[in-house]
């Protein structure tokens, strides 16, 4: 790997906070923040100009093979991007995360990573003007727990002004726990309880409107009339939940909109299920770019991957010796995991 690869992961600068106490809350409360200003300004216009290199101008034929969701492997993690990968692991981000579930950093796990385009207005994508929904059934076996045990955080962070593409994610914010647009459980949406997935608002709203009237009435009372739109700018980081009530809107005609998606678990909750193809499986690769990212994270962003943490019952002087075996050639520090043995 290159320095310029790598050059953003390594960081042993801590971030105590990087949440104010209103964004926290927000997130916790009303199921999302928007937040400005967070991460630095320089990665993420590397990681745009990466993403306008890689994809197809608007009205371009080759851009019709990126009108719907995901990169085509391109930027899910580990991402070819040096700039993708630093974001995705970047300490600003994990401390985030981390502040909004309560745990530490090293207690988070990576399950989503990737660079979406959006393209204006091509009627014919069914994720153009989306239906309301909630993310939980593509990421999870089981049900989001009660509210106030939340075990994820999704994540959009935008590339583009708003002023720019518009598409800007609608969401319903939660008013306390009576609050009639968010009932127990979370089943008033296609693609769950036996309904089809139906993506496009349109034919999603009809479909209910046949199958299940009352599904239907409760979302066109409660859902629509008290979405508000997350009017983003360049940089902005969407903080939302997998029982969060979203959706997304209309790209400006002939504009590309590009934004990176994340989602971040707490570790041990196996029924969260990572949306990519296993790290692991990476190592495959001609390039040794996620040995390389391994080796030179640090304890930490290893962590976030689901590498133990040095003391875990994993490690003895013989699993410390093989793992430093696989990596060497990759420059790996196992010191901190062979001194916790001590």
């Amino acid at each position: 790997m290159s320095e310029t690869m790598i050059r953003y992961v390594h960081s042993e600068r801590a971030y105590d906070q990087c949440l104010n106490t209103t964004q926290i809350d927000s997130w916790r409360q009303r199921g999302f923040a928007l937040v400005h200003d967070l991460l630095p300004n320089a990665l993420l216009q590397e990681l745009k100009q990466d993403a306008v290199d890689f994809y197809p101008q608007p009205g371009s034929a080759a851009s019709k093979h990126f009108r719907n969701f995901g990169s085509a492997q391109k930027f899910v993690f580990p991402a070819e991007s040096a700039a993708c990968n630093a974001v995705t692991l970047h300490p600003i981000l994990l401390t985030a995360v981390a502040q909004l579930l309560a745990v530490e950093p090293a207690q988070l796990r990576l399950t989503q990573s990737d660079l979406w385009p959006k393209y204006g207005h091509d009627e014919s994508v069914d994720n153009t003007d989306q239906r309301i929904h909630c993310d939980y059934p593509n990421h999870s076996l089981l049900h989001p727990p009660e509210w106030t045990k939340p075990e994820a955080v999704e994540i959009i962070i935008y590339l583009n002004d708003f002023e720019e593409c518009e598409g800007a994610t609608a969401v319903v914010p939660r008013q306390g726990q009576d609050d009639p647009a968010y009932p127990w459980p979370i089943t008033q949406t296609p693609g769950v309880a036996g309904l089809d997935y139906v993506n496009d608002r349109s034919k999603a709203e009809a479909y209910l409107a046949e199958h299940s009237p009352e599904a239907a009435r409760f979302r066109e009372r409660h859902l629509y009339p008290r979405e508000v739109v997350a009017k983003y700018k360049f940089g902005s980081v969407l903080f939302y939940r997998h029982d969060t009530w979203h959706r997304g809107r209309p790209v400006k005609k002939g504009a590309l909109r590009l934004v990176h998606n994340l989602t971040f678990s707490k570790v041990g909750h196996d029924w969260l299920n990572v949306l990519h193809p296993g790290w692991s499986w990476s190592m495959y690769r001609k390039d040794k770019l996620m040995e390389q990212l391994v080796a030179q994270a640090t304890v930490e962003q290893r962590s976030v991957l689901g590498f133990p943490l040095p003391g875990h019952a994993y490690w003895t002087l013989q699993t410390v010796a093989a793992v430093e075996a696989r990596y060497h050639g990759f420059g790996i520090d196992m010191a901190p995991y062979r001194d916790a043995l001590a």
